[in-house]
């Protein structure tokens, strides 16, 4: 007799032992309370020799394994709908790093900036000179279109073939021209004035045709090089509409960004789905609490025909 009750207190301590590791793997109140009130069943039973132990058994039999049934197959669906957000993750993280093996630093896109506006300020100073002079010479410094090859598919803001045009719309008689370049008048003037010394300031991108505006140092004053034409004319900024000047990041940098947040948000539902339990399962969860918390539960226990219909319900859900 003794040995019996030993093996079911063992028993019963194992199988309390299963549901408090998933109370503490669902975080849930209402889990933690079965769990609580389980081990006050079993408890009652180990100092109270007088009791049927025999019910101590039917009670996990007929409750606290369906209980364990029931979470166990919560946590298996919500491991694998767990599993396809940790899977969209891996793929967005093998993205990144394929992105950033590929693309050029913002730091390389920088220094390469300063090289492009000596290059394009060289260039303009010897077509002046090339003009003055009704040479034939070529002007443009050695590689000029390369930095656009280079950068122009990632850090160059993207705008319609129709604001490209307009852009570069000239009037024939307001321009220099010959072999190589053709140049508005009074944007000659200026960089004359100025000393040739402007700054590249963004690169616009319509489709393959790209235009990169530049600045003047300490004047308020753009211009654009259309290199498919080498032509270089005023650039008024405020008719670009459909740029956000504010976002300075490049395209894949971007990409970047957005799928780093996004990978944030997955994680963060993940960690939320791993532990989620269903509203209406919550609900027959605190049907059954309080009917093993009952008073007169440990009289009622070998009832199939009524206690049994919570527990059916419960593994018998459609949510799981």
């Amino acid at each position: 007799m003794e040995d019996n009750l030993a093996i079911i207190l063992s028993d019963s301590n194992k199988t309390i032992s299963k549901l408090q590791l998933l109370s503490t793997f669902f975080e849930d109140e209402i889990v933690y309370k079965i769990y609580l009130r389980s081990q006050v069943v079993h408890k009652l039973f180990e100092t109270n020799p007088e009791l049927d132990v025999n019910k101590l058994e039917l009670f996990h039999l007929q409750y606290t394994t369906t209980v364990i049934e029931l979470l166990r197959k919560i946590k298996t669906s919500n491991e694998r709908n767990v599993s396809i957000l940790y899977d969209e993750i891996q793929i967005n993280k093998d993205l990144i790093a394929n992105i950033n093996d590929s693309v050029f630093s913002e730091k390389n896109f920088q220094l390469d900036k300063q090289k492009q506006s000596l290059k394009i300020n060289l260039s303009l100073r010897k077509l002046f000179q090339v003009l003055s002079d009704n040479s034939e010479d070529y002007p443009f410094s050695k590689n000029i279109n390369a930095f656009s090859a280079r950068f122009s598919q990632d850090f160059y803001y993207d705008i319609s073939t129709e604001a490209l045009n307009e852009l570069i719309k000239f009037n024939p008689s307001e321009v220099y021209r010959n072999n190589s370049a053709i140049i508005q008048r009074k944007l000659m003037g200026l960089l004359c004035k100025m000393e040739f010394k402007t700054e590249f300031f963004c690169g616009l991108s319509a489709g393959n045709l790209i235009v990169e505006v530049y600045k003047f140092l300490n004047l308020d004053r753009y211009f654009l090089f259309f290199p498919a034409k080498n032509l270089f004319l005023f650039c008024d900024l405020s008719t670009i509409t459909d740029v956000d000047w504010s976002n300075t990041l490049s395209k894949k940098t971007r990409i970047i960004q957005e799928l780093t947040d996004k990978n944030d948000n997955l994680m963060s539902r993940a960690n939320v789905l791993k532990t989620i339990i269903p509203e209406n399962v919550k609900t027959l969860l605190g049907e059954y609490y309080e009917k093993i918390s009952d008073v007169n539960f440990l009289q009622t226990i070998g009832r199939y025909d009524v206690q049994t219909n919570i527990l059916k319900t419960m593994l018998n859900t459609n949510v799981i």
